[in-house]
């Protein structure tokens, strides 16, 4: 299945304005934002990301909405494993959140 998966800006990296680092339930890895050149994400926005590249800006109620979606269908395991998979080889990359904040309660 394809994944599109939420994430807030935290940083553009320097240097680098089409690489920003996101933050997706408290891990955070750096994700292409060329394709949204038009109308380049700023620290603070939210975008819809997958394989790495952020593919769309979205509001921050419609992330919420995003994660709880994967979650009811099963598929926030997966998704994460997929933001762990695009790599943060700058020492950046932290674990600071739980992804149970994002599971619905049994």
């Amino acid at each position: 299945m394809c994944l599109a998966i939420p994430g807030k800006i935290v940083e553009i990296a320097e240097g680098q304005s089409d690489v920003g680092i996101v933050e997706v339930t408290g891990v955070r890895r750096k994700v292409q934002l060329g394709l949204l050149a038009d109308d380049m994400p700023v620290k603070g926005d939210w975008v819809l990301i997958h394989v790495g590249f952020a593919m769309s800006k979205i509001s921050e109620f419609d992330a919420a909405e995003q994660m709880r979606l994967l979650s009811m269908l099963g598929e926030i395991d997966q998704a994460m494993e997929e933001v762990r998979g695009y790599g943060a080889d700058d020492g950046r990359s932290q674990t600071i959140g739980v992804l149970e904040s994002w599971r619905r309660p049994n």
